[in-house]
């Protein structure tokens, strides 16, 4: 967006701000929305002329992408490992990479080094017992494959670990981090060379398995995003006269502030969601799409202010839920909606952390579809406090915070431990 000013110079009101879920939602839910509508009439703008503006941003990404996809031109931007490595990443690569908001890192591991830590799950996971004592999923969030777990709530197997604190996946995702503006306003939101590991679970899906995939939704938060002063500060420009300025790449502010507690919330600022591929996957065996436009989250959040939606109701956000994008709401970005390329064991898949996904379903699947979740989430306020109960989850083996309380690992022998991990891994904990 080209810079504009705001219309006026007096100062905005006051946005009111919750930092727990209000007692009267759907109170309070009308009072957000009438404060955002009064704040952005009283910069000399309408909330009609704002959304108009950042409409006509997402029409022409989306046009764009729908065409490419039309002449058969890939959508999603395609990296060798060995370019980030050397730094030698092609220059129109990296404002694909910013335009479009996800990636494929082609070679992130070596094939058979992938290939053998989807195997060492297998044996560590069928060694403890693990399928004898599944008791189903323990949230809703996903679905299962007939009698064995489709997402494996395992987190501290060696395959995992190891992944996750090597020098590889620490380049990669300083890479990622370092697309992102992570200092403004005298602060340094976040520390783009140190990444605070995470911790995720594990996808393994069978040959010939049916699975109905995961609907369109967002995880960065819900209600948090409008009624938060954090995340209020986030969005500033999206409510105060200067939409124009609104940047889905600057971290202000969104490296401090918390999320409403729910069971699909996200403790940590993550710059990007991944995941490093276990198996060969094609593109049509119910893989990962996205609405690969960064920028779309302006759309998502001005959405809701305008009149023919509910007062009480944002276009479906609600608490102890993901965030969700349908063809209700949402039927200009569901047109880009648009699927990862082939993919290798060893290949990695990134996506903005703001952005519309989803798993597309697949019936008698060809192949394995298997995946470790390992994102990049930098170092910074916000993930070191989280950090601190990751730590007691990692001693313990337990399952994280963010995650349902399963604790599978407290009792296996064979979990990853403490004496194994590097510097990189030692400070991804807070432990140096």
């Amino acid at each position: 967006m080209t810079a504009h000013p705001a219309r006026t110079t007096a100062p905005l009101p006051p946005l009111p701000h919750w930092e727990s879920t209000p007692t009267d939602l759907p109170g309070a839910i009308r009072e957000i929305k009438a404060a955002l509508r009064a704040r952005i009439e009283a910069s000399g703008r309408t909330v009609e002329e704002v959304f108009a503006v950042v409409e006509r941003r997402i029409r022409a990404e989306v046009d764009d992408i729908v065409a490419a996809r039309e002449r058969g031109e890939p959508v999603w931007p395609v990296i060798e490992y060995a370019d980030i490595e050397a730094g030698t990443v092609p220059a129109e690569t990296l404002r694909a990479v910013r335009r479009r908001g996800c990636l494929v890192v082609r070679g992130h591991f070596d094939r058979e080094q992938a290939l053998g830590w989807d195997r060492d799950i297998v044996d560590y996971v069928a060694g403890n017992g693990f399928f004898d004592a599944y008791r189903g999923p323990g949230d809703d969030f996903f679905g299962s494959v007939g009698s064995k777990p489709e997402i494996y709530p395992i987190y501290w197997s060696p395959a995992q670990m190891q992944a996750r604190q090597s020098d590889r996946m620490a380049r990669v995702q300083a890479f990622l981090n370092s697309q992102w503006k992570h200092e403004s306003e005298g602060v340094r939101w976040f520390d783009p060379d140190r990444d605070s590991l995470y911790p995720d679970r594990i996808r393994r899906r069978p040959p010939g398995a049916d699975s109905q995939g995961l609907g369109t939704h967002l995880d960065p938060g819900t209600l948090d995003l409008w009624m938060t002063e954090a995340y209020q500060q986030t969005f500033r420009h999206l409510f105060d006269g200067t939409v124009e300025q609104y940047d889905p790449w600057d971290a202000a502010y969104r490296t401090a502030g918390p999320q409403y507690p729910g069971t699909t919330m996200c403790s940590a600022f993550r710059t990007f969601q991944g995941w490093t591929a276990l198996s060969d996957m094609d593109h049509d065996q119910g893989v990962l799409h996205t609405v690969p436009i960064p920028a779309a989250m302006a759309y998502l959040m001005l959405r809701p202010l305008l009149a023919d939606v509910p007062e009480d109701d944002m276009c479906g956000v609600t608490v102890n839920q993901v965030f969700p994008a349908n063809q209700t709401w949402h039927p200009l970005l569901m047109r880009a909606l648009a699927g990862i390329p082939d993919v290798r064991a060893g290949d990695s898949v990134w996506w903005h952390c703001d952005m519309i996904h989803s798993v597309a379903p697949v019936q008698n699947q060809q192949g394995w579809g298997n995946v470790m979740y390992i994102p990049a989430a930098p170092w910074c306020p916000r993930n070191e406090r989280y950090a601190a109960s990751v730590r007691e989850a990692f001693h313990s083996g337990s399952s994280p915070a963010d995650f349902p309380e399963e604790h599978y690992e407290r009792s296996w022998p064979d979990r990853f431990p403490v004496e194994s991990l590097n510097s990189t891994g030692r400070r991804g904990l807070g432990l140096d």
